[in-house]
């Protein structure tokens, strides 16, 4: 009798990630392509629970992370889902941080070795997802970015931690700041990937070092080009059979040291990250950084700079809670408010932190387009 028998992966009822144990490997895929495999709360519970079961289980010796279709391996949390329920409840968040904490964690103590297989974009906590792996291959039409200064948040979730590590300080910095698309060979280069696989097809057979343009024709299915994840698999394959070939535990304990400055990173930051970020969810910054993208439309980031600069609140949508009516009594009342909020009374001129015309200021960010959007996710 033992408390780690081996379960099928049948017998796990996932919703968002498609699980498979067979000749020695556990295949774990986000399956989200609505949302460029951007992870759910209840996907978080999902992937750790997959990858504990995978480690626990002795007929797995390797297991291959990846996201299905082609556009995405993983970009990272919705950011439709932390709009709609982590701006509303900050505190909801800390929550939530535990179970990606849990997550990520689950890949660096797997105790198997661990093979991102980056059917597309890596971005926000999807490049920190492939960062916690093992080993990394990239098809060659995918892209590697972070997002967090560019939606409001902050990649302390991974990035901040293990970037310096991998690509070094300065590079680090650039990817962390800027948020551009680091490409397939630029991250072979900096050291964020093992291998770059061709993934453009062209007549059925594959173009090494396709061009941006060829990768756009490719997408579209145009002029003969198409996208083909054949020759990925492979690669993956071929790694696979040389993991297989080596002594268990030593490769455990071997994953365990080289993952000590990756572990003493972590360990050192998480928890407060992961209370700074809910603190901060409560603010102005996320609020607008987030609503932006799920409106399809670009961020003030200027507006906010402008309102700080002329003495008004870049921290609170409407001023800080200054205000109180003398009709009903009503206390807390935002200063960027010219009426009681309960009563309707009128309160005066209204300015936020002493900001002249500070209320009109922070009313400019209400005058936002409508739509709905889906795409990268980031932490």
């Amino acid at each position: 009798m033992s408390h780690f028998e081996s379960r099928p992966a049948e017998a796990f009822d996932f919703q968002d990630i498609r699980y498979s144990k067979k000749d020695w490997v556990a295949r774990i895929t986000i399956d989200r392509p609505h949302a460029y495999n951007a992870y759910s709360t209840p996907a978080l519970r999902e992937l750790a629970m997959a990858f504990e079961d995978a480690a626990f289980d002795d007929s797995v010796a390797v297991v291959v992370y990846t996201g299905s279709g082609t556009d995405a391996f993983c970009t990272g949390g919705d950011v439709k889902e932390y709009e709609r329920l982590y701006t509303d409840r900050p505190r909801d968040y800390w929550k939530y941080m535990q179970l990606f904490r849990a997550y990520l964690e689950s890949i660096l103590r797997c105790g198997k070795p661990v093979i991102a297989r980056l059917n597309g974009m890596a971005v926000g906590g999807g490049n920190e997802s492939q960062m916690a792996c093992d080993l990394a291959l990239i098809a060659e039409h995918a892209w590697i970015g972070q997002v967090g200064t560019r939606v409001g948040s902050v990649a302390a979730g991974g990035a901040t931690q293990w970037l310096p590590i991998l690509v070094g300080d300065r590079r680090a910095r650039e990817i962390l700041m800027l948020n551009e698309r680091i490409s397939p060979q630029k991250a072979l280069d900096w050291g964020l990937v093992n291998r770059v696989v061709p993934s453009v097809v062209r007549d059925g057979a594959f173009v090494n070092g396709a061009t941006q343009e060829e990768i756009d024709k490719a997408r579209r299915g145009q002029d003969g080009y198409a996208l083909s994840l054949e020759a990925l698999d492979r690669a993956v394959d071929e790694v696979v059979d040389k993991l297989l070939d080596k002594f268990a535990e030593c490769t455990r304990f071997t994953k365990l040291q080289v993952n000590v400055w990756k572990e003493m990173a972590w360990n050192q930051t998480i928890g407060a990250a992961g209370d700074w970020l809910s603190i901060h969810y409560s603010s102005f910054e996320p609020w607008e950084g987030m609503r932006a993208f799920v409106e399809k439309r670009a961020p003030r980031y200027r507006h906010l700079r402008e309102l700080a600069a002329s003495g008004g609140s870049s921290e609170f949508v409407w001023g800080p809670y200054r205000r109180s009516c003398a009709e009903c009594g009503a206390e807390g009342i935002p200063s960027g408010f010219s009426f009681c909020g309960a009563c309707g009374a009128p309160l005066g001129e209204a300015h936020a932190n002493g900001g002249p015309a500070a209320g009109e200021a922070n009313a400019g960010a209400h005058a936002a387009t409508s739509g709905a959007g889906a795409g990268e996710g980031g932490s």
